[in-house]
Order: structure tokens, then C-alpha cells, then sequence
């Protein structure tokens, strides 16, 4: 999918040019990729589950690669109908209904809310936590909603932070998400805020001067991104993360293992040493939700642990996640990871090492 007489241009660099430009549709698709199927017979996913993509993303898109790692996050595939009636999965497995006590507000943790501040993403991932939402808005679209939101975070001065989420906050106009942002920051209890976001990732562009200079007007700010696979590091997301760091707003990363795009060691070594590199913290690897729409995507937990294992000592500490799980029902989230500790006795405790050797800690 590369053009790069196109991508030198300057409408390539232009955000609204890539915005008005997306893909829509598998037909878009069909024609794209020069082929009738199996994009053609797709119209039956796009009914439950949309089709958007940037013409920067799709240009990551290797098409001589059946398994292309970013062709398999943004691409409709029939297996999204199919796990659709998994009895193990659901529309909404974190139950967020149950904890979102206004609209578009969800309040699970005591001390920090989540806010949909926004419907749409640049790229709607086929892994996505709330596909259900694609078609069914649940993000605030009003004034007035915003209103009884910052007046219920007056009423709970137990919440300190206010996370913005959708889709994806930075897809707003600067004049929107200034009005959320100075509402939020206006609230004397809420000490930061925090917002989860692709763009750097699928719409880099849009990282502009003028969205750094608004988001720099409300630190203590911090910034959660979503980096899956190496190949989604280019030289675009890397300037777009350094203007959001260079602006005083920490990045931090939340990946989630995928079955056959990332669900091994050598690939979130490179990927995390690489965000390492780019001052871009792994804070997060999230096992993938039990999302109707996204069996396919799932591995065994024990995947992530294996992994996890194979990064300890063989990366620097800075360069791993949490790998965590987050429980259905409202459950939250729980800490998953290689246990090293074996036992505790009263006058020691036994460790087994890295490399599989037993080591002693004798207690005072």
C-alpha cells in the first residue's frame, strides 16, 4: 500500500486530508487491494461492525502478507460475526452499564472516574473493548451533559483523576476538548487528567502544534497511547510522541496481546525496547477482553505469562508492562504476571531465579 510520491506531499501530512480521505467501506477496500474477495463479501460484518480506516494506517499494510500484523487489526474479517455468538463473550464484559452513573460517565475505581468524551477513532480496531459502541453512541454530545458530570465530580471530592476516553478524545475540535478539559481542571478536587488515545498511532498527524499547545494548558496531564506491533513506530508517531513529551506530558503505553500479531517474545521485545527508546513507557499488556466480536484475537493467559517470563532480565524493568487481566463484570483489573517467590518461611524465603535456579533470602 505505499505510494510515496503521495506520502512526500503535503496533503499526506494533513490531517483532514487522511480524515476525509479514510476508508469506509470493504468495497473501498476491494478496490484498494486490486481483488473481489474477501472484502466484497463483507457487508454483512460492516452492518454490526463498521469500517474506518486512515489512508496512513492502511499504508502500513504489507499486502503480500497474508498475516500482516496491522492489516489484521483494521481489516474486516468474517470471524467477527462468528465470535459475535460465543456464549463466553459480550457486548459489554467490564460491565461498564452497571458503573456509568450519568451518561458517558463511568465510575468503577473510588478515586477516578472514566469520561466518554468522544464517539468516533480515527481507525476502528477490530479488537476494540467497545465495539459496541460503533454503532450505539454512548460518548457525551452535549453541553448540558458535560455540566451534570462536573457537577456530580463536585459532589465526590474522592475523585482525583478524570480519565477522557471514547473513541478517542483527540478526534474532538480543539474547541470541544478545551471546553472539557477547563470544566474538568476547573473542579478543585480532580488533581489530573488523563487521556487514552490512538492517534499517535493511526492519525499521527494530528498531533499538531495548536492540540499540543491546548493539552499543555491543563497538566498535570498524562497520556495513554496504544502502540500493538513495531511496525505501528515510524518516523510520524515517533514526532508525534516527542511533541507531546517535549511539552511536559508523560506518555505511557497500553498493549494488547492479539493472537498472531503479537502474542510472542520477539515482538514485544522489539516493540517495548523500541517505545523505550522513544521515552514512551510500557505501562500496560492487557490480556484481550472477552468482547463479542474478538474471540479470535485471544490467547491462553498462560501466553502472556510465558512472554512476560522471557522479558524479565532479558530487557532492561523500564522496558516491561503489567501484564494484567481485566475481569469481567466489573471485576477490575488483576495483576498477572511470573511468580519468582516460592515460599515464605518464618527464618527465609525461597526464590527460584531468572535463568531457574533456587536462591534463599534468610529474614532478619
Amino acid at each position: 500500500m505505499k505510494n510515496n510520491l503521495l506520502q512526500d506531499s503535503q496533503e499526506w501530512k494533513s490531517y483532514q486530508w487522511q480524515l476525509k480521505n479514510s476508508i469506509l467501506s470493504a468495497r473501498e477496500l476491494s478496490h484498494l487491494f486490486n481483488c473481489k474477495s474477501p472484502y466484497t463479501t463483507l457487508s454483512e460484518v460492516e452492518s454490526f461492525y463498521p469500517v474506518r480506516i486512515t489512508p496512513y494506517y492502511l499504508s502500513l499494510i504489507d499486502p503480500s502478507d497474508p498475516h500482516d500484523p496491522i492489516a489484521m487489526q483494521c481489516l474486516p474479517d468474517i470471524k467477527e460475526l462468528n465470535d459475535a455468538t460465543s456464549i463466553d463473550s459480550s457486548p459489554d464484559p467490564l460491565a461498564e452499564h452497571k458503573y456509568m452513573v450519568l451518561p458517558g460517565l463511568i465510575h468503577r475505581y473510588p478515586d477516578r472516574v472514566l469520561l466518554l468524551a468522544a464517539h468516533e477513532c480515527a481507525v476502528r480496531c477490530r479488537h476494540c473493548n467497545r465495539k459496541r459502541t460503533w454503532k450505539n453512541r454512548e460518548a457525551i454530545t452535549t453541553n448540558a451533559q458535560l455540566d451534570d458530570i462536573c457537577c456530580y465530580l463536585k459532589k465526590h471530592p474522592e475523585v482525583r483523576e478524570v480519565i477522557l476516553s471514547g473513541g478517542d478524545p483527540l478526534m474532538l475540535s480543539l474547541e470541544k476538548l478545551e471546553t472539557i478539559l477547563a470544566k474538568i481542571k476547573a473542579i478543585s478536587s480532580v488533581k489530573v487528567i488523563r487521556i487514552g488515545t490512538r492517534i499517535p498511532v493511526t492519525l499521527p498527524m494530528k498531533i499538531t502544534p495548536e492540540l499540543v499547545g491546548v493539552l499543555k494548558k491543563y497538566r498535570p496531564m498524562w497520556i495513554n497511547t496504544h502502540f500493538n506491533h513495531p511496525k505501528e513506530i515510524t518516523e510520524l508517531s515517533k514526532k508525534a510522541c516527542e511533541a507531546l513529551i517535549c511539552a511536559g506530558i508523560p506518555l505511557s503505553n497500553q498493549t494488547v496481546l492479539l493472537k498472531n500479531i503479537n502474542d510472542d517474545f520477539e515482538t514485544l521485545k522489539e516493540l517495548f525496547t523500541h517505545l523505550h527508546a522513544m521515552m514512551v513507557r510500557p505501562y500496560y499488556l492487557f490480556q484481550c477482553d472477552k468482547v463479542a466480536g474478538t474471540d479470535h484475537f485471544r490467547t491462553p493467559i498462560s501466553t502472556g505469562i510465558k512472554i512476560m517470563e522471557q522479558l524479565w532480565c532479558s530487557i532492561s524493568g523500564l522496558c516491561i508492562p503489567k501484564f494484567v487481566v481485566d475481569l469481567p463484570k466489573g471485576g477490575g483489573k488483576a495483576l498477572t504476571m511470573p511468580s519468582y517467590l516460592l515460599a515464605i518461611e518464618e527464618d527465609k524465603a525461597i526464590f527460584r531465579t531468572y535463568d531457574g535456579k533456587i536462591a534463599y533470602y534468610m529474614n532478619p
